[in-house]
């Protein structure tokens, strides 16, 4: 037998779609993750199993994630954002011919690297199917997120409000996928005692938790996090192992802050004459990243001391970390299995953004992990339901509330920056669950429109991440807008539908603007 460790990886962003605007700043989001975190890190799964690595990885796609992706108009915009960076890259090879050697080598793997991402988007039509093709020999499980990422422990004083969050994510990752998700990433690893009635609910096998959910639960647990347990309600729970977080995550001694590695922060939007640039960033002429990044960290020094970036370096130090990180874990599992008797299971969950977008070697490291692992005579990698069919017995307890942000519990979505949107959100879930029982059995097909789309107004509403950017201080004045909008949106409607007095072209507006979750039931939350 051998020990598991299961790497999990979250893939999320806010649901962020102008179709109103052909150009939106905040949609860069999505479209830097696809370049740099999605599309690697699906086409390093690709190789291994091309070269028949066997190898166990958990990603768990959210569902605005999902839904953004399966926007045909959000995906025209991002296959001309590629096409721009395209455009842009060969700029930069014939620019840069005339510079640093270095400069010029990594210019071409830029347009080599947006080229055969090109080439790959294209050959699945949209990411869902690249993401469906990835699980098929069950070396990547997919599974879900709670509909919008609302933070749970703050929304369990409108229960119905929690179970939609529930019965929505997996819904839509039904709708999407054509298949069932047999486990759930809870936005923010935020749980509390209870919730896992609603996961049951749902036919959800397992979840996700941080540590001290089982350190500080009703039970003491007999092999602390190195093995699943079972709530009452029949969940498996899967806890965090907070040394392998420490070898990547952290900012002294993690991995990605190696000084070969490249920079993130400086950028050629930044670098290079306004007017060469202006073209591929902010129309208003704001300057942005462009993806295009030619220095290394380098140490502790300023932006314009950055020292030029060698690819060929980080692949090397990306593959030396990959063995150490291999090393490390087969020291731990067998330390652990002296001390326990039995097999354990390491549960390493990361923010799927950290690989590629915030460390550009990651995808590399992930690969080189894998392979290196799948020849390990101690561990594998593995994937929750896998360990769940290997285990004979389980304990079962109650986790502690609890969540993976900052100090460990709700203060990095209820603080003195956020505090403000909480009276609102649990007002409007009141409301939508009076909306819900009073026109349960409605046959109108106009109020049938309105009351979906006030669901979907409260769902984006609720967010996590627009309390999380409060808190974090960037880009505050658009999650303030975007928490106030659809709030208002939701107010409006629900005013409308109490009067009798619904305006079609107004619903229709808002289900362009707002199109999450065509398939939504309002009845959800009766």
């Amino acid at each position: 037998m051998k020990g598991k460790i299961i790497l999990m990886l979250h893939a999320h962003l806010p649901y962020v779609n102008h179709p109103d605007h052909p150009y939106f700043l905040e949609e860069n989001w999505l479209f830097e993750a696809i370049t740099e975190t999605y599309i690697p890190l699906l086409m390093a799964f690709e190789r291994l199993r091309d070269e028949n690595v066997p190898f166990g990885i958990t990603v768990s796609v959210s569902p605005p994630l999902i839904e953004m992706m399966a926007d045909r108009t959000l995906m025209d915009k991002y296959k001309r954002h590629l096409q721009s960076l395209i455009e842009l890259a060969k700029k930069e090879v014939s620019l840069t011919k005339n510079e640093e050697p270095l400069k010029h080598k990594m210019a071409l793997k830029y347009l080599e690297d947006f080229e055969s991402y090109l080439s790959f988007f294209e050959r699945y039509g949209n990411l869902i199917n690249a993401f469906k093709e990835s699980a098929k020999d069950g070396n990547v499980q997919l599974i879900t997120c709670n509909a919008t990422h609302g933070f749970l422990p703050l929304m369990k004083v409108n229960p119905r409000a929690v179970h939609a969050q529930i019965a929505i994510g997996v819904k839509a990752f039904e709708e999407r996928f054509k298949m069932h998700p047999n486990g759930m990433w809870l936005a923010e690893s935020g749980y509390y005692p209870g919730l896992d009635n609603e996961l049951a609910d749902q036919n959800l096998k397992f979840f996700f938790v941080d540590s001290h959910a089982l350190w500080y639960a009703d039970i003491p647990p007999h092999y602390d996090v190195y093995r699943p347990v079972m709530t009452p309600s029949g969940v498996f729970v899967f806890a965090r192992d907070p040394e392998s977080s420490e070898q990547i995550w952290s900012a002294q001694l993690g991995y990605p802050g190696d000084w070969n590695y490249r920079e993130f922060y400086r950028d050629i939007g930044f670098d290079r004459p306004f007017d060469y640039v202006r073209p591929y960033i902010d129309p208003s002429g704001v300057r942005t990243n462009t993806g295009i990044k030619y220095h290394k960290i380098t140490g502790n020094v300023s932006l314009g001391d950055k020292e030029l970036y060698d690819p060929d370096v980080g692949i090397q130090i990306a593959l030396r970390h990959a063995k150490d990180f291999a090393q490390k874990k087969a020291l731990q599992i067998k330390r652990l299995k002296d001390q326990m008797g039995i097999d354990p299971v390491i549960v390493a969950p990361f923010d799927a953004e950290l690989f590629g977008h915030w460390w550009y070697e990651g995808p590399k490291f992930l690969e080189f992990f894998l392979k290196e692992s799948s020849g390990s005579e101690i561990f594998e990698t593995s994937t929750p339901d896998r360990v769940i069919n290997s285990i004979d017995e389980v304990q079962i307890l109650t986790p502690a509330q609890s969540s993976w942000g900052a100090n460990g519990y709700n203060e990095t979505w209820i603080n003195g920056s956020n505090d403000w949107i909480y009276p609102h959100l649990h007002e409007a879930e009141s409301r939508m669950t009076e909306l819900a029982n009073e026109y349960y059995h409605t046959s109108d097909p106009l109020y049938i429109r309105a009351l979906n789309m006030c669901a979907r107004e409260l769902l984006l509403a609720e967010s996590s991440d627009w309390a999380f950017i409060m808190t974090t201080g960037t880009s505050v004045e658009y999650a303030v807008n975007r928490t106030n909008t659809h709030l208002s949106r939701f107010l409006e409607i629900y005013d409308a539908i109490k009067s009798h007095n619904i305006d079609e072209r107004s619903i229709e507006l808002y289900e362009w603007l707002d199109p999450i979750f065509p398939y939504v039931d309002y009845r959800v939350y009766a």
